[in-house]
């Protein structure tokens, strides 16, 4: 690691900690195991100041280590802009290495003008076995270039360095993922949990470069290495991973409060919903409206219900499941009749508009300063029977929540199955909540508490008429408040 500029690489980690540059979760590696962190360095092309950091930082590097190489090359693909900046910094030619060879013209493998005999420094942004750098060393070789070293961004100290070195390579980096966490847990991003989790994943998953471990084992199964799975983690450690502030409002409402039950206050007089806010206040962390349907919506109403959530200490959700153009979705959000970010702390909207949904409700939000913290959740997945969403839209989805300039303003997914995404800083809502498990005329499917949060990964469980419809409605919050809760500490204790 560069000596000379820690200040600066502690300010880096914590930039691309704040870009989404790497992410905490499950993940599927290149080699076939899963990993609670992953690295996605590609975003930062997107942030011309970070890259201006991160450029300057490996030359800094490559002089102190004096790494004197005739050419530089990139690892295709994300260490190519990387190259590229560093090659023009230093005035030093690059190399450019195809994944494949061109079937046509001169079938080069590797671009660039060179001659058999010359140096060349590899550029990576990740290593984790090594097995990247070591197909670009073998390319560059084939050709008779002199590979002695290779200067990467971040080791993730699975192997990589060794296996590097293994082939007459030595690596540098600029911090190792050790470092990254530890700087994140100095700056109160992270808990000392987290940087222990990671650690027992690091020191027990130790790869080869051709994907096996080293010292034997199963890639497939690698033991109890992985416990990064945003189901085994309580809703407190989440919320420092969140990216979005009302998110993390939302996380430790639940832990201090002790449940993770929403309301759906389905009804249609504005007296109804506040006496059944009022009754079931203290035992919810979140209200659903559906404002659309109240016939006799007024601004008292709103006022009231906003009064009702600051003593009862609930969130209010409005389900307005917006799905337009980003310019229309902006006035829906905040003009009309109902005038939703004035009151609504969350909001639902379906993915299919593609990212613009998120950035029209944000748009909507410019320069109040009113709006403290506001946030959406996305909808990936239906529980009502026959409905049209696939994996493709699934997967979509999950990349609208967790990749771009929109993660501040996503708090969650609303989802049924624990697979449809992986970052513990988001939270799963699911509908569907009831206790005699069953499908009702109109085809909403129905699963019980212990199901939904176990099972199927539910953070939030969403109950409408199993409370709304029972005799005594204060009891009935009661027990889904205490099943919901109970399983979810069910599911974290394993």
């Amino acid at each position: 690691m560069l000596a000379k500029n820690t200040d600066q690489i502690k300010e880096l980690a914590l930039k691309l900690f704040e870009i989404n540059a790497f992410k905490f979760g499950d993940f599927k590696m290149k080699v076939g195991i899963n990993s609670p962190v992953y690295f996605d360095l590609r975003v930062i092309v997107s942030y011309p100041d970070v890259m201006q950091t991160v450029s300057d930082l490996l030359v800094a590097h490559i002089k102190e280590l004096q790494l004197n190489a005739k050419h530089v090359c990139g690892v295709p693909y994300t260490a190519l802009p990387l190259a590229t900046i560093v090659s023009v910094q230093q005035s030093t030619p690059m190399l450019v290495r195809r994944k494949e060879a061109k079937a046509y013209g001169t079938k080069k493998l590797i671009e660039g003008i060179y001659q058999a005999g010359d140096t060349c420094l590899i550029v990576e942004d990740v290593v984790t076995s090594g097995s990247s750098v070591l197909d670009t060393v073998r390319d560059l070789q084939s050709e008779g270039i002199v590979v002695t070293d290779a200067i990467v961004v971040v080791d993730r100290e699975q192997g990589g360095a060794g296996n590097i070195a293994k082939h007459g390579v030595r690596m540098h980096s600029l911090f190792t993922l050790s470092f990254l966490l530890n700087t994140l847990h100095e700056a109160g991003r992270v808990e000392k949990a987290t940087v222990d989790a990671v650690a027992k994943y690091i020191a027990a998953v130790q790869i080869n470069s051709d994907g096996s471990f080293i010292g034997g084992g199963d890639k497939r199964n690698p033991s109890e290495a992985n416990e990064f799975s945003r189901t085994k983690l309580s809703y407190e450690s989440r919320a420092n991973l969140a990216k979005s502030s009302i998110a993390k409002r939302l996380f430790n409402l639940m832990a201090t409060k002790q449940t993770n039950l929403c309301l759906a206050a389905d009804l249609t007089k504005s007296d109804e919903i506040l006496a059944i806010a009022d009754k079931c206040g203290p035992y919810i962390c979140l209200l659903k409206t559906h404002v659309d349907i109240v016939e006799d919506f007024s601004e008292s109403f709103v006022s009231n219900l906003q009064a009702l959530a600051t003593r009862h200490n609930f969130l209010i959700m409005e389900d307005r499941k917006f799905v337009d153009i980003g310019n229309t979705v902006s006035l829906q959000y905040s003009k009309g009749v109902y005038k939703i970010s004035n009151w609504a702390d969350l909001v639902t909207a379906h993915t299919l508009p593609g990212r613009s949904i998120v950035q029209g409700l944000k748009a909507a939000l410019d320069g109040d300063d009113a709006v403290k913290e506001r946030g959406v959740f996305l909808l990936a997945e239906m529980s009502s029977s026959g409905n049209l969403i696939d994996d493709k839209y699934k997967e979509n989805s999950n990349k609208i929540a967790t990749e771009g300039s929109n993660v501040d303003f996503v708090a969650g997914i609303v989802c049924q199955s624990a697979n449809c995404f992986s970052f513990p800083g988001l939270l799963q809502l699911t509908p569907g909540i009831k206790i005699d498990e069953s499908v009702d005329k109109l085809g909403q499917q129905y699963q019980s508490p212990e199901n939904a949060v176990k099972e199927r990964g539910a953070d939030i469980g969403v109950v409408g008429r199993g409370i709304l419809q029972a005799t005594n409605v204060e009891q009935a919050a009661i027990n889904y408040r205490d099943r919901l809760w109970a399983a979810y500490t069910d599911r974290i204790a394993k």
